[in-house]
């Protein structure tokens, strides 16, 4: 119940960094569309900021073993999401924004808040393995289909910024090499800035849309259920039957660092790459903006759910 209350106070305050771009917008400061600029530095500078200094620990027996740990739960639940949702998609016939918003979770722009809040900063590093696999995700599953491209361009995707980030992180960590003390402190500056770029980015976009089409939108309340209830239930089944917890005397915490990566809001990455690629990131803003609102109950409710379960 203590994980469930202080999981709670880190989405209010979340939302409250929404409600700041929402209000900057609203006082003509900034123009709704503005945001992209901010946008794409979330997603070509922060973001690798924030992966390279999480691999900026020392190299340990049990730091090894919690990675391969986290990295088989994170990649085993990415994969088995991705078929399930892809296939009920068909099914229900949901468009690509809808897939994206309810496979990708918002863990990129919230799991390092919310460890370090709940766990301590030296658990990030764990939080950072789920975000680099679904980052390799992203940039090759959700970038296809939010872009329309026909195939992928594998140069593209090799060569993007948040792919070499991750390698650069793991070769510095597997190396033992640790950058000078004055770039790791800017490394850490710039990506404390990912949670409220990201939501203030979601809130100048909600700003510039039409709030009763959005909250009479009931597909909008389809996917969040989907995308905050479901997708979760799915997860936790399969980080019980996959026994990985008991591979370590911290697998517990390891499991629960990725559970609450998956049981976060609709990423709001989603909306980026929609502004970026030329979708509709307003519908892609009024999900994200939907699912952080229910998420201050449902996030906590899953915890306790996975609590009693695992």
């Amino acid at each position: 119940m203590h994980i469930s209350l202080l999981l709670m106070e880190q989405i209010i305050q979340l939302f409250l960094m929404i409600f700041m771009g929402f209000v900057i917008v609203k006082a003509r400061l900034l123009k709704s569309e503005d945001s992209r600029v901010l946008s794409v530095i979330v997603l070509y500078l922060i973001v690798p900021c924030v992966i390279i200094n999480a691999f900026q620990v020392d190299y340990t027996k049990d730091t090894v073993q919690g990675l391969l740990i986290a990295l088989a739960a994170s990649v085993l639940t990415q994969i088995v999401l991705l078929i399930v949702i892809s296939v009920f998609g068909k099914l229900i016939h949901l468009n690509e924004v809808e897939v994206a918003s309810i496979y990708y979770s918002n863990s990129g722009n919230l799991i390092v808040p919310i460890v370090t809040f709940i766990l301590g900063k030296e658990w990030v590093l764990y939080g950072c393995v789920f975000m680099s696999v679904q980052l390799v995700f992203l940039w090759t599953h959700c970038k296809k289909i939010i872009s329309r491209e026909a195939s992928y361009d594998w140069k593209k995707i090799v060569l993007n910024i948040n792919m070499i980030s991750i390698v650069i992180g793991v070769i510095l960590f597997f190396t033992r090499i640790h950058l000078p003390s004055d770039i790791n402190s800017t490394l850490s500056a710039v990506g404390s800035m990912i949670g409220p770029a990201s939501m203030i980015v979601t809130g100048m976009l909600f700003a510039g849309m039409n709030l009763k089409k959005i909250f009479t939108n009931k597909r909008v309340y389809f996917v969040s259920f989907l995308r905050l209830v479901i997708v979760p239930v799915i997860a936790l089944i399969l980080i019980k039957c996959s026994q990985l917890s008991t591979f370590s005397s911290n697998g517990n915490k390891l499991m629960l660092i990725v559970f609450l990566a998956i049981i976060t809001p609709s990423a709001s990455t989603v909306t980026q790459m929609c502004q970026v690629y030329g979708n509709d990131s307003q519908y892609a803003s009024a999900i994200n903006v939907v699912t952080t609102l229910f998420a201050i109950v449902s996030m906590p409710a899953m915890v306790i759910l996975f609590q009693m379960i695992v």
